[in-house]
């Protein structure tokens, strides 16, 4: 690795240790690589956002790439017309024309929800209840010597527990009974399914917690101390001491401000 890939990797390797400093507690260090990450972010989907959507959808089709002969020479002027609403969006930052803000807002959310509703729908909804239906075969229930036990106990499991699931939504009826016992049912397989999305949240999280270990590991910390690399310089372990003594710095004066904040008679 060369000097200056190595530079890089060191700011990588800092702003991921600045990210992690937040386990402590809210510091600048947190506070600077997170305002970098949305600094960078901002700028960058701006950029994308121009490039991709913006300009071929819009502006590309209001002009014939001159500047000033905007919408005057266009075959397709109506295109002014989501140009003017998107315009109107901008007058959230004024107190006194705000409320025309709300027009475009009003329409992008209607048009939104009408085409997310059928959709959901159709991949959500009627996709899962196909899934689970067509996966249910009644000849391992009642099959002529094909019976198989495993499977036939992991269809019941699906359809009682889809079954008991959906009962506990339904409040026509109240829940007493073999109704409410099935609704308790449901219950217990809601929180098995929302406990193994939580875990698999924490899992996906774990998971990049153990990239940016690895990269520390590997990627920075190795490299600096890695004597076999013909591109190995003295400014390699200089780096790393640095960003060291800088994170030691940072802790002897949290423990100088809390000392100083015991000893403070307000405290």
């Amino acid at each position: 690795m060369d000097f200056e890939t190595y530079l890089w990797t060191s700011l990588a390797a800092f702003l991921t240790l600045a990210i992690f400093s937040f386990l402590y507690k809210d510091n600048p260090f947190y506070k600077f690589a997170e305002h970098l990450m949305v600094g960078t972010a901002t700028g960058y989907f701006s950029i994308l956002l121009w490039h991709n959507s913006l300009y071929p959808n819009l502006f590309a089709k209001l002009s014939d790439g001159h500047w000033y002969k905007v919408w005057l020479d266009s075959s397709a002027p109506w295109y002014l017309i989501p140009g003017f609403l998107g315009a109107l969006m901008w007058t959230r930052f004024s107190k006194k024309y705000s409320w025309m803000s709300r027009w475009p807002m009003a329409l992008y959310i209607g048009i939104s929800a009408g085409l997310a509703v059928p959709l959901e729908m159709s991949n959500r909804v009627n996709k899962q209840l196909y899934a689970m239906m067509s996966n249910i075969s009644w000849e391992t229930f009642i099959g002529s010597g094909l019976f198989d036990p495993t499977s036939a106990l992991s269809q019941l499991i699906v359809l009682v527990g889809a079954l008991a699931a959906l009962s506990y939504f339904f409040f026509s009826k109240a829940h007493t009974g073999a109704f409410g016992v099935l609704a308790k049912f449901g219950i217990w397989i809601l929180m098995i399914g929302f406990g193994a999305s939580f875990g698999y949240t924490v899992m996906a999280r774990i998971s990049l917690f153990i990239e940016r270990v690895q990269f520390l590991n590997r990627s920075w910390l190795k490299t600096a101390f890695d004597d076999a690399n013909p591109n190995h310089s003295i400014w390699f372990p200089l780096i790393f001491w640095l960003i060291v003594v800088m994170l030691i710095a940072y802790i002897a004066w949290e423990i100088v401000q809390h000392l100083k904040r015991r000893e403070s008679p307000a405290a």
